[in-house]
């Protein structure tokens, strides 16, 4: 029977879920509690605070990039003079000054150094350019991986709405199954002539059929139940169920394929994530051509020692490393005298670049198939989705067709029987078509960049 093959091929993951506390969600709502659930989503969102995190560190280079401290810390002994007439500031002109084993202290010595850039030659700018634009790459890859996590949870939520559909046909296919049932029982047990035993078997066999498809229905919903649970994780005793009554069409229209191509063009986030990578690529090999050219930082260093045994001379050219206080500031070139190294790192970056420009071009070829082929099926389930309408409504006014001859009592039985089947078919088609449909814009959308119907 054909409603038996199409119900077996068409009936989705679906079901529903009795609990105690049924909280009805709307699928702007579903596709956001799913998103907030996703681990796929939460690990590209980490991605992107370490994007966020990279900014900051580049930022960081501008204000003493490199502030680094030192300290050393000891016992040494004391010095004796032999001359009593020499103070304690004055010990070094003593040629026979000596350690005093006997008078030990604790040494204590840090030091501290500061660089401060003053001019690198756009170093320092392109690196925080380029961190800047890695990040908004990052946020549009985001973007990507939303949009693709929010196309499939619209899926699984129409395929609620479908299942249920197809639940409340199979009921009324059931109702109406029953009561051609009883027809039949009724013309066997008078002897009408008109009715063939094979139709008796027929009618045995598509109930046997029916009845096994509407057992893999159970299980099916039983399956999309866990898959709901697991997407929103409700709370105990609580479920989930779509505030939409039923399977709808879309009320969005299909536009031109050049406004979906402009629309894609512009706001793709694939394409804008490697527009910002492009720029980031370019931004880093300027800032290693500038490792060629001396920068200009400014020097900053102090340095501090304290020994109780050990006086601090007043000479300043004489420095008593273990007792004396020392500070300086000054302008500093340094240059990186590795040219080859240096060329070797701007080479590979602009390596890199044109990679990222090459990807470009491929990313744009491929978005342009997936739009068209996505432009494709969308018209097409439109037609398909229209012509299928059409024939639903033959195959109802063929229905009550039949029924009139049957009340009026020249009916033929299989052709009441077949008009019956057709109709419950074209149903079955109808909802799925609807889904078809609806899938399709979305993806649609989805490959224009724009959000979802």
């Amino acid at each position: 029977m054909k409603l038996i093959s199409l119900l077996l091929i068409l009936i989705p993951l679906s079901g529903t879920v009795q609990a105690q506390d049924t909280t009805k969600i709307s699928l702007p709502d579903f596709i956001n509690l799913g998103l907030q659930n996703s681990g796929q989503v939460q690990y590209r969102e980490h991605e992107l605070s370490i994007a966020e995190n990279q900014v900051e560190q580049a930022k960081l280079s501008r204000i003493l990039p490199s502030v680094r401290l030192s300290s050393q810390h000891g016992v040494i002994p004391g010095v004796q003079s032999s001359n009593p007439e020499l103070s304690d500031g004055s010990l070094y002109l003593d040629p026979n000054l000596k350690n005093d084993w006997e008078n030990w202290a604790i040494f204590t010595r840090a030091e501290i150094n500061a660089i401060q850039p003053i001019y690198t030659w756009g170093g320092i700018r392109n690196t925080i350019n380029a961190a800047q634009y890695a990040k908004t790459s990052a946020e549009e890859q985001f973007n990507a991986v939303r949009a693709e996590a929010s196309l499939q949870l619209l899926e699984l939520y129409y395929s609620r709405l479908l299942a249920e559909e197809l639940r409340t046909i199979l009921n009324d296919a059931r109702s109406t199954t029953e009561r051609v049932g009883e027809e039949l029982e009724k013309l066997m047990e008078e002897g009408n002539p008109d009715l063939d035993e094979a139709d008796l078997f027929k009618y045995e066999l598509f109930l046997a059929d029916f009845n096994i498809q509407t057992a893999e229905l159970e299980q099916s919903e039983s399956a999309v139940s866990r898959l709901w649970n697991h997407i929103l994780q409700p709370a105990p005793l609580q479920a989930y169920r779509p505030a939409d009554p039923y399977l709808q069409e879309s009320t969005s229209d299909i536009e031109t394929f050049e406004t979906y191509r402009q629309t894609a063009m512009r706001e793709r986030p694939e394409l804008r994530s490697i527009t910002a990578g492009m720029e980031a690529a370019r931004l880093i090999t300027e800032a290693s051509r500038s490792q060629n050219k001396p920068a200009i930082l400014l020097g900053i260093t102090a340095s501090y020692a304290n020994t109780p045994n050990r006086p601090r001379q007043t000479n300043p050219f004489i420095i008593n490393s273990t007792n004396y206080a020392n500070a300086g500031v000054g302008i500093v070139l340094r240059q990186n005298l590795n040219f080859n190294s240096v060329q070797n790192q701007i080479e590979k970056n602009e390596i890199r670049y044109r990679k990222v420009q090459d990807l470009e071009r491929a990313l744009t070829d491929g978005l342009m198939l997936e739009l068209t082929d996505a432009y494709n099926q969308a018209q097409v389930a439109r037609i398909t989705l229209d012509q299928t309408k059409n024939k639903l409504q033959t195959a109802k006014n063929w229905v009550r067709h039949e029924q009139l001859n049957w009340d009026l009592g020249f009916g033929n039985v299989d052709n009441l029987i077949e008009a019956v089947q057709k109709e419950f078919e074209l149903r079955v088609e109808l909802a799925q078509n609807i889904f078809d449909y609806n899938l399709k814009l979305a993806k649609l959308h989805k490959a224009a960049g724009m959000s979802l119907p």
